[in-house]
């Protein structure tokens, strides 16, 4: 196994970072700035969360953001638990270490997998699964044949990557508290388990998709992706949480230019508005406490003090639903050098008002569509 982010993308992991961190080596360290609280909710969506990789791997080299719990759902609660456990074992360097080890598995686990890029594809360097053979026909099958129809051999090959990247009990004992949205599949209710209840099990179950895998079973309890119930849940971080920044990775576009016309694209915007929904909930809700909360106590009042930030993520729309699927070491290492760039950006435009002001137009999502 080669080192993570090294000889398997081709070049050594510094070459791989934005020129703006060589910008800021030359022009000397920046004024010492005291430190800030904040909370994450990540998004989840498959192998383009290596997305959210980057850019917790950048914003881990900020020493005055103190990072108090992450929300995640799917790739984003994977994400989140790798990154906490690292976090409470060695610190910031610990944690992107065990985020770059863990997509690292994540790439060799899917080496002989059948969803592979055509000749084609490869050829023009499109990360596309669309041509593939295997996609086709599972996404075909998908439609007819339940997972129950089909026996299952070996397990999930992402329960052996989850046991060997994430130390459950430091996680469990670690300063990030951790919050992992799954959905019950009876009640159709999201559940939240928090950082000592987080297992491999509550993560497979929160990146469940019911369309290749059977339920995950906890507590006699039936659970399928988070994404249905929330994308991530919100409320812990408002709820349980003393921070009142919050820096929201997206995954799942929330526009898109024009207007799908092909089966398989309305289908794959169909998915995203669905996965995008509870979140926009959630957030419109905020917006609205801002507005009509007082300066007392209560829940509501905690809604109103939140200060939201978003990373931008523009990749994504060029990007369709097969590639959640492709694991390629050089599709893992693309997606996490434009989440780099993504938080460089956000900090440049938005990090000085982290602790002071919302970043993200909140107002926005009020005023209708």
């Amino acid at each position: 196994m080669t080192a993570a982010g090294g000889t398997r993308s081709g070049r050594p992991r510094g070459e791989a970072e934005d020129g703006a961190a060589a910008r800021a080596r030359a022009a000397g360290p920046p004024p010492r700035r005291e430190k800030v609280l904040v909370d994450l909710a990540l998004q989840g969506g498959g192998a383009h969360g290596a997305f959210t990789w980057g850019v917790l791997d950048r914003l881990l080299e900020e020493p005055w953001m103190e990072i108090e719990g992450i929300s995640g759902t799917s790739a984003g609660a994977m994400n989140a638990a790798v990154m906490a456990s690292g976090f409470a074992k060695g610190g910031a360097p610990g944690a992107r270490k065990a985020l770059d080890a863990f997509w690292e598995r994540v790439s060799i686990a899917a080496t002989f997998s059948p969803f592979q890029r055509g000749i084609v594809d490869r050829m023009l360097g499109n990360w596309t699964l669309d041509n593939s053979p295997a996609f086709l026909m599972a996404d075909f099958l998908a439609r007819l044949i339940s997972p129950y129809d089909v026996p299952s051999f070996g397990g999930n090959p992402l329960e052996r990557v989850l046991r060997e990247s994430v130390d459950f009990q430091a996680l469990a004992e670690g300063p990030i508290k951790v919050f992992v949205t799954a959905t019950n599949v009876r009640t159709g209710r999201g559940r939240i388990f928090r950082t000592a209840d987080v297992t491999p099990e509550a993560l497979l179950a929160s990146a469940c998709l019911p369309q290749l895998f059977q339920a995950i079973e906890i507590d006699g309890q039936p659970y399928w992706d988070g994404g249905f119930a929330g994308n991530p849940t919100l409320v812990p971080l408002v709820n349980e949480l003393v921070s009142d920044d919050t820096i929201l990775v997206p995954i799942n576009p929330v526009e898109r230019p024009g207007t799908p016309r092909s089966a398989r694209d309305i289908l794959d915007r169909v998915n995203e508005i669905s996965f995008n929904a509870v979140a926009l909930k959630e957030l419109k809700m905020l917006a609205l406490m801002r507005r009509v909360a007082d300066a007392g106590g209560g829940e509501s009042a905690m809604w109103a003090r939140m200060r939201m930030h978003i990373v931008p993520n523009n990749v994504m729309v060029g990007l369709g639903y097969s590639s959640k699927l492709n694991a390629e070491w050089a599709f893992l290492t693309m997606l996490r050098d434009e989440g780099r760039k993504a938080a460089q950006t956000f900090l440049d435009q938005s990090g000085a008002d982290i602790g002071k002001r919302s970043s993200l137009d909140l107002d926005r999502l009020l005023d209708g569509g």
